[in-house]
């Protein structure tokens, strides 16, 4: 039986901008700068034998290591495998086995990228163009920020944050971050959304960060000078430890910008260097009692 593994890595919004109309599927309209990191869970899909199974009772099995207390069938990664199987007329008899790194409710989109990375092993297995439309359909039909892990390129994506508007070079020099996440419960999606809902704000032009992308020579004080993300003021008030460690990481040494990724509620602070991000994280482990992790803007 064949076995493939690959990492998924987190990600970061750089921008973030929600509007408050909604879309025909009653999502709101937003429009989403991704980049990915060099922190990543492993995921390993494993074909299985299913011989004898009735095609409509055949199903994928995962494993979290460690557990990430949700059945089965609500995982990422199962959705994938079915929606995908179901596209390309393929029974989805396989093993998945996810080694997380990523913190779960941190706005990192661990669990997209998870499903991204079954999509990405299953074409591998099943002789499935990446590039077919119908991955990106099924990937949709996950979750929005799946799409963008497929390809996990600097990518301006517009719609829900589902739909693909721009590519980017990856960065020639790696950009260092420090990530905070409080301890405890993160913030809830749906429960940012209403929060957004109840006191909307207008967001920021993408523009000027898709111009400095634009630039080879981007560097850490470019990306931190266009920040933006008007989920980070809902998250701030939803968890107000957000708000401690965002204020706490502002005036750290060495760090030129900071901000709330998705809708929380990890904080990045984008550093000069990372030797300032590895102090940092020293510093937010003894201060905050938080988990934190220096890494790279891939």
């Amino acid at each position: 039986m064949r076995v493939i593994e690959l990492e998924a890595p987190a990600k970061l919004n750089l921008h973030l901008g929600i509007h408050s109309e909604l879309d025909d599927r009653g999502y709101h309209r937003a429009d989403s700068l991704m980049v990915a990191l060099d922190l990543c869970d492993k995921v390993i899909v494993q074909e299985t034998c299913c011989d004898g199974a009735p095609k409509n009772e055949a199903s994928p099995h995962v494993d979290c290591i460690p557990p990430v207390g949700i059945p089965e069938e609500r995982n990422t990664a199962y959705k994938a495998a079915v929606e995908l199987a179901k596209r390309v007329g393929r029974v989805p008899c396989v093993r998945i086995t996810i080694h997380k790194h990523v913190p779960d409710q941190a706005g990192m989109g661990g669990s997209s990228s998870d499903a991204a990375a079954v999509l990405r092993a299953l074409c591998e297995l099943w002789g499935v163009d990446p590039l077919d439309p119908v991955v990106a359909e099924a990937a949709r039909m996950v979750g929005a920020d799946v799409p963008f892990f497929l390809d996990p390129v600097p990518t301006l994506l517009v719609g829900a944050g589902d739909v693909v508007s721009k590519k980017f070079k990856s960065f020639a020099q790696p950009i260092p971050v420090a990530l905070v996440r409080p301890k405890g419960p993160g913030v809830s999606t749906p429960a940012a959304y209403r929060a957004f809902d109840e006191r909307p704000s207008a967001p920021a032009s993408p523009n000027a960060l898709c111009a400095a992308l634009q630039d080879n020579n981007v560097c850490a004080s470019d990306i931190a000078e266009h920040l933006f993300n008007n989920l980070d003021p809902v998250a701030c008030r939803l968890l107000p430890k957000v708000a401690e460690v965002r204020a706490w990481l502002a005036v750290r040494e060495g760090v030129l910008g900071v901000q709330v990724t998705g809708s929380g509620s990890c904080v990045f602070a984008v550093c000069a260097t990372s030797e300032d991000a590895n102090r940092i994280v020293d510093e937010a482990r003894a201060d905050l009692g938080a988990w934190a992790c220096a890494a790279h803007i891939a």
